[in-house]
């Protein structure tokens, strides 16, 4: 069986090291980042513990390890206060800024189509 060319077009996602899906959206589409890329678009600056509430389901774990991968991609900005105990502020930053407006459409979209999705589910 022969297999056929890869159409033109979609060569863009075979470049492992290159293509925007695997390298860029993948690292922020998981579970937790959007929501806390929502969570921070709503304050100036967020600590630690307030964004854990605001996800309730979330371990410190998980979030602590999405929050360091959104930083090391430069959407958001971690402070820390020499203070006691240390206080830690998270912030987007303006990389992090930019894509707000594209999750919001994304947010628009799955509150739009909730409930048909979800019907689907259960059939």
């Amino acid at each position: 069986m022969s297999r056929l060319p890869l159409q033109e077009n979609l060569k863009k996602y075979t470049g492992i090291a290159t293509c925007p899906v695997r390298n860029v959206i993948a690292r922020f589409s998981g579970k937790w980042a959007i929501l806390i890329l929502c969570v921070l678009s709503e304050n100036e600056t967020t600590r630690f513990n307030a964004i854990g509430k605001a996800i309730p389901d979330i371990s410190p774990k998980v979030l602590t390890e999405t929050l360091k991968g959104l930083e090391a991609d430069g959407l958001i900005r971690r402070t820390l206060y020499a203070e006691v105990p240390p206080r830690v502020e998270y912030s987007l930053t303006a990389l992090g800024r930019s894509l707000i407006p594209v999750l919001n459409e994304l947010v628009g979209w799955a509150m739009e189509h909730f409930e048909e999705i979800a019907g689907h589910r259960t059939v």
